[in-house]
C-alpha cells in the first residue's frame, strides 16, 4: 500500500506540528486510508488548527464548478474557513496572522486545468511573500506519473486553469509541482514536501491501495479522471460534457446529434484504447439541462494506450462535422476572457484548426517536441522512480 504524505506526517514526523499554529489547506478527498479526514487526523496527532482554507468547490468539496465560495466558520470545529476561490485566490497577511505553518493536502487528478494546482501556485507565492513556511503532503497522481500529453500554454493564455506552462497531462504529483513552481517562478518559499512512500510513477490510483474519494462534485470515479484530460475540453463548446448526469466527462452529446452516427464515425477511427457507445441522456444541470440529448459514452478498453487529450479532440471534431451549423465554441470563459476552449487547451491554434475542419493528427503533431522537452524539464523535481 502507498503511504501518503499525511500518513507519514502523523506516524513518523508529528514533531513538525508541535507548538505551531496550523493553517490547513485541504478539501474532502484528503483522507487517511481508514477514511478519517485530514483535519481530524491532524488534531488526533496533536496539531493546533488555527485556520482552514478551501479551494474551488470549498473545503467540504460540495460547491459547483466555477461557483465562487465565501468565507465561513467550520460548523464542528468552530474555526475560520477561508475561501481561496472567491474574492481572494491567495491567502492574505490577515488570514495568516495567527498561522505559523501552512499545511497543504489535496488529492489532484493529474491535469493542468484542474484548479487545485492553481491554489497550490498561490500558496507557494504567499509563503515566499509572507515567510510563513509551507508543508506539502504529497498524494498520488491518479492517472500515473509517466504519461505526458498536450501543448504548452501560450503566454497570452495564462489563467486560473492554465497557471503555469506545462502540458495538460503532466505526469507529476502536486508535491513535485510545488518544487517546480517555487524554483522556476523564483518565489523563495520556505517549502517542504513530505513525499509518499511506496508510490511508483507507473501506478494508477486503483493500484495504490488507497480509497478513492470524489475530488469534486463532477469527479466521482477514477474512470472520470481517466478521460477528463480530453473530455473536459468539451466545456469550451456548446456540447454537454455530461454534467448533471451520473457520468460527467464520460459522456458527451447535444440535442441535435445522432448518437449512433457519432459512435460509428468515432469507432471507425480505431483510436487506441477506446470504444464509443451511442447514448441518450437528459442532464439535470449544466448545458442542455432538461433536454433530451444524444451522444456517446467513452469506454476505456486500455488506459495505458489511450491518449485522452487526442480522444477529446476527436470527439469534438466528429460532433462538429455532424452538424457544423449548430455546433459552436463558446465565445468567452468563466474568467470573462474570449474562448474558454483556448484557456483550457492553452493554445490559440487548435480551436481555429478544428473550426476549419483540419484533421486532429495534424493539430496535435506539433505537441510532440514540447512533450519531450517537458519530460527533461521536469526531471530535477521528480521525487519518485521512473520504473514502468
Amino acid at each position: 500500500m502507498v503511504r501518503t504524505g499525511l500518513q507519514r506526517l502523523i506516524e513518523e514526523r508529528p514533531e513538525l506540528l508541535r507548538g505551531r499554529r496550523i493553517g490547513l489547506v485541504a478539501q474532502a478527498a484528503a483522507v487517511t486510508p481508514d477514511l478519517h479526514s485530514v483535519e481530524d487526523a491532524l488534531i488526533t496527532a496533536g496539531a493546533t488548527l488555527a485556520a482552514l482554507f478551501g479551494p474551488e468547490h470549498g473545503f467540504e468539496g460540495a460547491a459547483a464548478d466555477g461557483a465562487a465560495v465565501g468565507h465561513a466558520v467550520h460548523p464542528r470545529l468552530g474555526i475560520s474557513v477561508y475561501s481561496l476561490y472567491g474574492e481572494e485566490r491567495e491567502p492574505t497577511p490577515a488570514m495568516l496572522a495567527e498561522v505559523d505553518l501552512l499545511v497543504f493536502d489535496m488529492q489532484d487528478v493529474g491535469v493542468r486545468f484542474y484548479t487545485y494546482l492553481s491554489t497550490l501556485y498561490y500558496l507557494v507565492r504567499a509563503s515566499g511573500r509572507t515567510g510563513v513556511p509551507l508543508l506539502v503532503l504529497d498524494r498520488p497522481n491518479p492517472i500515473n506519473g509517466v504519461a505526458i500529453e498536450g501543448p504548452p500554454v501560450e503566454p497570452g493564455l495564462r489563467s486560473f486553469i492554465g497557471i503555469i506552462d506545462i502540458p495538460i497531462r503532466h505526469g507529476m504529483t502536486l508535491g513535485e509541482l510545488a518544487l517546480l513552481i517555487n524554483d522556476e517562478q523564483g518565489f523563495g518559499a520556505d517549502l517542504t514536501v513530505l513525499p509518499m512512500q511506496g508510490w511508483r510513477r507507473s501506478l494508477w490510483f486503483d493500484q495504490t491501495g488507497l480509497p478513492w474519494i470524489p475530488t469534486s462534485p463532477a469527479m466521482p470515479h477514477l474512470s472520470t479522471a481517466t478521460v477528463y484530460p480530453g473530455t473536459c475540453l468539451v466545456e469550451g463548446t456548446n456540447l454537454s460534457e455530461g454534467r448533471g448526469t451520473a457520468l460527467p466527462f464520460e459522456i458527451v452529446g447535444a440535442p441535435w446529434l445522432d448518437g449512433y452516427r457519432l459512435a460509428t464515425t468515432l469507432n471507425h477511427l480505431d483510436l487506441p484504447g477506446v470504444r464509443f457507445r451511442p447514448v441518450h441522456f437528459e442532464p439535470s444541470a449544466g448545458k442542455h439541462a432538461g433536454k433530451r440529448c444524444q451522444g456517446v459514452q467513452v469506454h476505456v478498453l486500455d488506459r495505458t494506450t489511450m491518449h485522452p487529450v487526442a480522444v477529446g479532440l476527436h470527439v469534438i471534431a466528429a460532433c462538429r462535422a455532424q452538424d457544423p451549423e449548430r455546433f459552436a465554441f463558446l465565445e468567452s470563459s468563466w474568467e470573462g476572457r474570449p474562448s474558454h476552449f483556448d484557456l483550457l487547451i492553452g493554445d490559440s491554434v487548435v480551436r481555429a484548426g478544428l473550426a476549419a475542419g483540419y484533421d486532429v493528427p495534424s493539430l496535435i503533431e506539433p505537441w510532440r517536441t514540447n512533450e519531450s522537452v517537458f519530460r527533461v524539464r521536469r526531471a530535477p523535481y521528480l521525487l519518485y522512480d521512473e520504473a514502468l
